[in-house]
């Protein structure tokens, strides 16, 4: 048979994994950063009135600017975040990964090259080498923060064309202060000038501000967001981007014609209009993230400081032991490649219970290191 190194896929992608995450069937499965609450029924029959609108009309194309929505995130980030935001400084499309690849499309390809800050979001650059856009992995400190001065000497010297921003980061939950945006936007401007993505998929988890109010003077800079998370709507697949209008302008020279389905935008304007109760879930996870970090501290773990709706913790001698252990005890958490270390999605209280109770056992059975004064939250 013919196997894919048979084929002749492009250099770079060979001796690459796809992304994904196993998805056994276990009795608590906390390893995708899911919103564990199931759609409210209001909501869901909202959606079926909205979907049974848009069915009317399927012989013809969506609205390719899917202009209503847009207005609806428009508004959801004027109210939510702090910061004015125009109809025409949205653009949408299927999930943040969709928003990133046009971002890519874009303003990286062939010949150009972006930065992140390793570990970070492992899509960034899967999407990178998809797009031909070479990669840069720039550093973090010991605790999974990025040191403002260290990241910025970084851009300087490789001068790419994209830096991409993570915050709350995934895997490690740290989130970015605002200072430290601004000095890596104006470095990036000083070495090419390039374009800044700051990937706030995490955003409504976070105990501090969005950063979406740097957009403002900052033509260069993207806010990326994603209905997926705060939303609970993760089979949906909507992501968004707040940015300059000329930055709306300039992703639709790449974008595929009536990306988002008809039913796609209805579904989205149906979660918008349900934006209090679904925002109710987030901070009710929030309070179970913080129980989740605070606990697993007073068990013995070493806990990263998290502004996410997860929580990476270690440290193990071999962490896939590790999460096969959890799994062992029917939980299944993430092995996301950071050495030594794990991460767990907040659950229900009842999966977080059942979580906790495996982590107790699972921290007698594996050798965990003592946690470090700099590094616990």
């Amino acid at each position: 048979m013919t196997g894919i190194d048979d084929l002749p896929i492009r250099d770079e992608l060979r001796g690459q994994s796809p992304y994904g995450a196993p998805q056994l069937d276990v009795p608590v499965r906390l390893n995708t950063n899911e919103n564990p609450y199931p759609l409210p029924e209001a909501l869901v029959a909202r959606i079926a009135e909205r979907v049974a609108e848009a069915a009317r009309n399927l012989n013809r194309y969506p609205d390719r600017d899917a202009v209503e929505l847009r207005t609806g995130l428009a508004a959801y980030l004027t109210r939510t975040a702090g910061h004015r935001v125009g109809v025409e400084q949205v653009w949408a499309a299927n999930g943040s990964n969709e928003i990133i690849q046009q971002l890519l499309q874009t303003f990286g390809g062939p010949g150009r090259t972006a930065i992140g800050f390793d570990p970070s979001y492992s899509m960034h650059a899967l999407i990178s080498r998809g797009t031909g856009t070479g990669w840069l992995a720039g550093p973090r400190d010991a605790d999974f923060t990025v040191d403002t001065a260290t990241a910025a000497r970084a851009i300087a010297r490789h001068a790419p064309d994209v830096v991409f921003i993570c915050s709350p980061n995934n895997p490690t939950g740290t989130a970015v202060a605002a200072d430290t945006v601004r000095a890596l936007y104006d470095a990036a401007q000083a070495a090419k000038p390039s374009m800044v993505i700051v990937d706030e998929a995490y955003g409504e988890f976070s105990h501090r501000p969005s950063l979406l109010p740097l957009i403002e003077g900052r033509p260069n800079l993207v806010v990326t967001r994603t209905m997926s998370k705060a939303f609970g709507a993760a089979g949906l697949r909507v992501g968004y981007l707040a940015a300059d209008p000329a930055v709306v302008d300039a992703v639709q020279l790449v974008r595929l014609p009536y990306h988002l389905s008809s039913v796609t935008q209805a579904t989205a304007l149906a979660a918008l209009e349900h934006t209090d109760t679904l925002l109710g879930y987030v901070q009710q996870l929030k309070a179970e993230r913080d129980r989740l970090v605070a606990e697993l501290g007073a068990i013995g773990y070493e806990v990263t400081e998290s502004d996410a709706n997860f929580a990476q913790f270690g440290r193990f001698a071999d962490s896939h032991s590790a999460w096969q252990a959890f799994l062992d005890h029917g939980v299944l958490v993430r092995d996301n490649g950071v050495p030594g270390r794990l991460r767990v999605t907040a659950g229900t209280p009842a999966e977080n219970d059942a979580f906790l109770d495996a982590a107790r056992t699972v921290r007698k059975e594996q050798h965990v290191e003592a946690p470090s004064t700099e590094e616990s939250a």
